[in-house]
């Protein structure tokens, strides 16, 4: 449908657990501001606040189809929970109208002659209607028109009005934005990504959180192909939507598997190796000014992840370990990877590391004192300093 005659397309994004910050509400929407700007620099686009709305202006003569791109990408954006394809035009009350009817004519729910409500917000409060009063104005000329039932506590077709400072906002629908608070509020943190379904999820649940992530593989090279690096990459590229500049470290793990593994203690070596790249990982958050890492675990999912196992594992470093999956059973897992769209990719074949050192019988309540055997032998502390300078970036596309 072509408005220029009417108005301009725009992009309206609503804020959700921004508003309640307070005082501090001003640095969050600073951040979202920067974010926004970094998902849409492909785009020209003015951004623009608005009390609670951030409205996204582009530039005259702007089709339809370049707002619906922008809407769409910018959804994925955290901070942001409604996103609206909106029309502006100018602040007379005719106008409106007129661009309401042509706004809904071409849509299914008129076709049927779905039940439909005007909803108006006044910002403005020196336009000539009230909003109520715009609300019957609009209202009626739709109902005439179309022949269209009223309901206001059920609609089928919502039509929304905003009379903003310098012109009005209309739109119909929107699309849902991902909540949260902006990408680098809470400051940064470095996920253990494996090629699995968990650890993409549990990315994505801590940038929902305003971590800032970036990502650390454990690949079992010599020992095992370069597939899980490709699944690792993919997977990054993926989340890298909803942050933007990630960056992806991969570990060649695959000799020290081979020293735990010559330690002779089957039972225990998935908690071994488990407490080592940990350690690694740990090293490597310092370098990169991390303050936090980030795993997939949940609760008694596996062998590993045993109340006890855990516990083991969590004494093996100083840095707070987020576990944001730690009460979610597998199912709940797998919906939200297929939701965020990292599924298909988790779900290709590859070697994982961790399958080198799988047990017929693993331990299921570690004594952290055993495995402080097993590392003096090793010397972990310097074996996972040596494994941290031997990363290897991955830079991804842009």
């Amino acid at each position: 449908m072509t408005m220029t005659a009417l108005g301009e397309p725009c992009v309206l994004l609503k804020l959700g657990e921004i508003i309640l910050k307070g005082k501090n509400r001003e640095v969050f929407e600073q951040r979202l501001r920067a974010n926004i700007k970094l998902a849409l620099k492909d785009y020209q686009v003015d951004i623009r606040q608005r009390h609670g709305v951030v409205a996204l202006f582009l530039p005259e003569g702007t089709g339809v189809e370049v707002a619906e791109a922008v809407a769409a990408r910018v959804s994925e954006v955290f901070g942001i929970v409604l996103v609206h394809l909106a029309w502006r035009v100018d602040k007379d009350p005719s106008v409106v109208t007129k661009a309401a009817l042509e706004l809904v004519a071409d849509t299914p729910e008129v076709a049927r002659k779905a039940p439909f409500a005007v909803r108006s917000r006044r910002r403005d409060k020196r336009f000539p209607l009230r909003s109520s009063e715009l609300d019957r104005l609009v209202g009626g000329e739709l109902h005439d028109a179309y022949g269209l039932p009223v309901n206001l506590s059920n609609p089928e077709l919502t039509v929304s009005i905003e009379v903003d400072r310098d012109e009005v906002f209309l739109y119909t629908n929107g699309r849902p934005g991902q909540g949260g608070l902006p990408v680098g509020s809470s400051g940064r943190g470095l996920v253990l990504m494996s090629g699995g379904i968990d650890s993409p999820v549990a990315a994505y649940r801590m940038m929902r959180r305003g971590l800032r992530v970036d990502f650390l593989h454990f690949s079992g090279i010599p020992f095992t192909t370069s597939e899980s690096i490709y699944k690792a990459y993919a997977l990054v590229r993926r989340l890298d939507a909803f942050q933007g500049r990630s960056r992806l470290w991969v570990v060649p793990f695959g000799k020290a598997q081979q020293s735990i593994r010559a330690s002779g203690q089957d039972r225990l070596a998935v908690i071994a190796q488990r407490r080592l790249m940990l350690k690694t990982a740990a090293e490597v958050a310092r370098r990169h000014k991390a303050s936090a890492l980030v795993t997939g675990d949940s609760l008694g999912q596996v062998s590993s992840q045993t109340m006890a196992n855990i516990a083991a594992q969590e004494s093996a470093v100083d840095l707070p370990i987020l576990r944001p999956l730690i009460g979610m059973d597998k199912l709940e897992v797998i919906s939200e990877a297929r939701r965020i769209g990292t599924l298909e990719i988790s779900e290709l074949p590859d070697e994982d590391c961790c399958t080198l050192l799988s047990a017929r019988n693993p331990e299921l309540a570690a004594k952290i004192e055993d495995l402080k055997l097993i590392e003096r032998r090793l010397d972990a502390d310097e074996l996972a300093s040596q494994l941290a300078d031997s990363i290897q970036a991955y830079k991804l596309d842009s």
